[in-house]
């Protein structure tokens, strides 16, 4: 199955790319999108555990995803 990675702000310019597609097995988890990210070229600049979001709602890496979803990866924000 694929599903469609969201990448924004210093993920996008890590790994070279606005959004990614991203093959998977079936029944696959967001620890399973991950593990096919840190694969890619530019991906040790990425913290290991980031805030992931799975067609729009937050998620864990438990999380199931299904063909045609789309999975955000979302960087730290920081205040002031």
């Amino acid at each position: 199955m694929s599903v469609t990675v969201l990448l924004f702000a210093s993920y996008a310019d890590a790994l070279g790319a606005s959004s990614l597609s991203v093959d998977l097995p079936a029944e696959a988890t967001v620890a399973d999108v991950l593990a096919e990210i840190a694969r890619l070229p530019g991906s040790e600049l990425l913290p290991a555990s980031p805030l992931v979001a799975v067609n729009q709602r937050y998620a864990s890496t438990s999380t199931r995803v299904s063909p045609g979803d789309e999975v955000a990866l979302i960087p730290p924000v920081a205040g002031g």
